[in-house]
């Protein structure tokens, strides 16, 4: 069993949207994974991305403000 279900292009179980932290002034690119409340959270920065940068937790959108959904 996969901790993260598989995810095709074609799915509607993937929501993008973009927050701020306020703690360390960082804005972030989410993905977030809808059937397991997960969230890949990916820094918006000048330098380049480096992996362990980025994160990847249990997420409850219903308990955050965000700045902005796309597609």
């Amino acid at each position: 069993m996969a901790l993260i279900p598989y995810l095709d292009e074609n799915s509607n179980n993937l929501s993008k949207f973009i927050d701020f932290d306020r703690d360390q002034n960082v804005f972030y690119n989410n993905l977030y994974i809808e059937e397991c409340d997960f969230v890949v959270k990916i820094p918006i920065l000048k330098e380049e991305i480096h992996p362990e940068k980025i994160k990847i937790e249990k997420f409850n959108l219903a308990k955050y403000t965000y700045l902005l959904d796309y597609d």
